[in-house]
């Protein structure tokens, strides 16, 4: 048994419905009454997707999962695929599981996929990845004053779109935070 503190992206959860996996998560200690955990997880069975809370005062059931360092190889109509390092073994992941994750990955990318008896369920992306600006309009007279919140819409490799200040260029590098695809800084 484990606390609900323990619950982050990629665990793997057993309740009598069988297995989830901890897609997202949010631990919120609100100023009245007791802490929890809101969740999205998904069960590794059926693939129903549900939110849920746990309380602080929950314990939950955790699996052991495996982690394996893996090349991410290509995307095509069955999903992602990825290769272990060692082993040269090639696993595929549906366009479903990897979710809004696919979008960051790169080919030849080394990434982390949590495994369950042999099979991937979670992939673990760099918390921050740097990104080449491919579309972006060039600021105009007046509008480069780096005070207040004035942003503009970027298109990054992958076809990404994130918002950036007015002073970010065509051509340049930037990084962007994995977890919320904020714009974080120039690279």
């Amino acid at each position: 048994m484990a606390s609900t503190s323990e619950i982050k992206k990629g665990v793997v959860i057993q309740d009598p419905q069988g297995l989830w996996v901890v897609n997202e998560f949010q631990h919120i200690n609100p100023g009245k009454g007791a802490a929890f955990v809101r969740t999205r997880i998904k069960n590794l069975q059926t693939g129903k997707t549900l939110e849920t809370t746990f309380k602080t005062s929950e314990t939950i059931t955790l699996v052991d999962v495996e982690h394996r360092r893996m090349q991410y190889l290509f995307h095509d109509a069955t999903g992602f695929t990825f290769m272990d390092k060692d082993t040269y073994d090639q696993v595929a992941m549906s366009d479903a599981d990897v979710g809004t994750d696919g979008k960051y990955l790169r080919d030849g990318m080394d990434i982390n996929v949590t495994t369950y008896e042999g099979q991937p369920i979670a992939l673990e992306l760099p918390r921050k990845m740097t990104f080449k600006v491919t579309e972006s309009m060039d600021a105009t007279g007046g509008n480069t004053v780096s005070g207040g919140n004035m942003t503009k819409e970027v298109t990054v490799e992958g076809g990404i779109k994130v918002h950036v200040p007015l002073f970010i260029k065509q051509g340049e590098d930037i990084i962007i935070n994995t977890e919320n695809g904020e714009y974080v800084e120039r690279a």
